[in-house]
């Protein structure tokens, strides 16, 4: 019904900035909430920004101040600008929607495939 496509992620050194952005495609009629998630290796998966009902955006307290979240709904899509980036930054970073597929109110929430960040000197 719904798929969600992540790119933007690569090689970035420390203080640098990558921008990643999530398309959603299919039977897209509304976005509720979209979120960037990330999972670095050998660890949990981490809620590293969201942007919900109403405009407002919450961020992972170790990403404040660095990092950026914005929509795009007209073009189903959500970014993600990273600056100053750090190595404990480096992660594959998934996109989570909640998406509203029809007049009806029915919606469907899933998971991208996600795209590897690596922050490196």
């Amino acid at each position: 019904q719904v798929q969600l496509v992540e790119s933007g992620g690569g090689l970035a050194r420390p203080g640098g900035s990558l921008r990643l952005s999530c398309v959603a495609s299919g039977s897209v009629i509304s976005i509720v909430e979209m979120a960037w998630y990330r999972q670095a290796p050998g660890k949990q998966r981490e809620l590293v920004a969201e942007s919900i009902s109403g405009g407002s955006t919450n961020y992972a307290d170790s990403v404040k101040g660095r990092f950026t979240i914005s929509r795009d709904d007209a073009k189903a899509t959500m970014y993600l600008q990273m600056n100053s980036l750090k190595p404990e930054d480096t992660a594959v970073y998934h996109c989570n929607a909640l998406i509203g597929i029809d007049r009806l109110g029915s919606t469907w929430t899933g998971w991208g495939q996600g795209t590897q960040v690596t922050v490196s000197p």
